[in-house]
């Protein structure tokens, strides 16, 4: 036997492995996201449309929060919370709804929740004067401070109760800036605290001004709201939470520590009455921006948010380890994009409603549909 034909034979399995592997069809990829404007800036009344919310109401019917902001892009200001609701999976919406307006007060991060008991769905929000900047809140020379209310709907979000405040039993008397989410917020399914209902929200400390991730719950169908933990360190703000399978929570936060640009995750083992073990996911990089996460029914965590060193990227990662790791899923928006809200549709679908623009990223608050095969 030559050399020659026994190098052949030495290549013959990785030949026929090649040959198989190439007679394969190719996988498929993934279709494109199919994208709905549901708020345009500009349009109906408002300047600006900002801070995305999206939920699904226990009649299926998707509900789309934002604020509405009426003379410019600005944080202050005259801003009214706004609600669009789709019959058909977010491919068509209504008319635009005003849930709550102040006269030429603030009124904005939405954060609702759906209670899956009684099918009241919860809208946390915050609140303060028009004329009070966020700085001069901040140093405490503002002429009102950020107060927390909360509505509800017992009719899948067709009509909304009076803003009712909870202030006082969830904020500190030494916090100056406050935030409700901004997203979404969940009740949990497992452990001793099964029920509750949790919404992540985020303060600033007089005087030190440190910020800080925390949560707020209820225990009882929404009827009283209490103050939850605090993340353990500072520098980290606006935050999202989610159920991880063994009955921790994941609490996923903005991330203000320039040394190292990714988000910041923290747990609770107690429904979010603590929080613990606070690090950087450093898979998960961002420009100083919010973003979203959410458990999917296909089992996996998926999470959004502009994956770059500026507002531009909107991508959607997904988990399928618990948050351990992540893999680029799809992208959403290539160009300028900023806040988003993810939400499962389906075992094989989702959603996510995310601002977005060519030239700015809050030109329009767009729902993407895409595939999560």
């Amino acid at each position: 036997m030559t050399a020659d034909f026994t190098m052949r034979l030495r290549h013959l399995p990785f030949v026929l492995s090649a040959l198989f592997v190439s007679s394969l069809p190719a996988r498929a990829a993934p279709p494109p996201a199919e994208q709905i404007d549901v708020f345009t800036s500009g349009q109906d009344g408002y300047h600006t449309y900002r801070i995305p919310s999206l939920i699904r109401a226990q009649n299926g019917v998707l509900l789309a929060f934002a604020e509405g902001r009426k003379a410019g892009g600005g944080d202050a200001g005259n801003i009214d919370l706004l609600l669009k609701r789709s019959t058909d999976g977010g491919r068509t919406w209504s008319a635009q709804q005003v849930v709550w307006d102040d006269d030429t007060n603030t009124c904005g991060n939405p954060c609702p929740v759906v209670d899956r008991t009684t099918g009241t769905i919860f809208l946390l929000s915050t609140w303060n004067r028009g004329d009070d900047v966020e700085r001069n809140i901040i140093a405490q020379t503002s002429r009102d401070t950020r107060r927390i209310f909360v509505l509800q709907s017992s009719d899948h979000g067709q009509t909304w109760s009076k803003p009712r405040e909870i202030t006082t039993t969830v904020k500190q008397p030494d916090w100056t800036w406050y935030a409700t989410g901004p997203g979404a917020g969940i009740q949990l399914e497992r452990g001793a605290a099964r029920g509750r209902l949790v919404i992540p929200c985020d303060h600033i400390e007089a005087p030190s001004k440190r910020y800080y991730s925390h949560a707020i719950y209820s225990d009882d169908h929404g009827a009283t709201w209490k103050l939850g933990g605090t993340s353990p360190r500072d520098q980290v703000n606006e935050c999202e939470v989610v159920e991880l399978t063994d009955g921790r929570l994941l609490l996923n936060m903005r991330n203000y520590d320039k040394t190292q640009p990714a988000r910041q995750h923290a747990f609770s083992r107690d429904g979010g009455l603590t929080w613990e073990d606070q690090r950087h996911a450093v898979e998960l990089i961002e420009p100083i921006c919010q973003a979203s996460i959410r458990r999917h029914e296909s089992g996996a965590l998926l999470f959004s948010n502009p994956a770059a060193k500026t507002r531009t990227n909107l991508l959607v990662r997904v988990s399928t380890d618990e948050a351990a790791t992540w893999r680029e899923l799809t992208t959403l928006h290539a160009g300028p994009a900023a806040y988003s809200c993810l939400l499962s549709l389906s075992a094989t679908e989702a959603a996510c409603l995310y601002e977005r623009g060519e030239k700015k990223p809050y030109e329009k608050i767009t729902l993407a549909r895409f595939s999560v095969k």
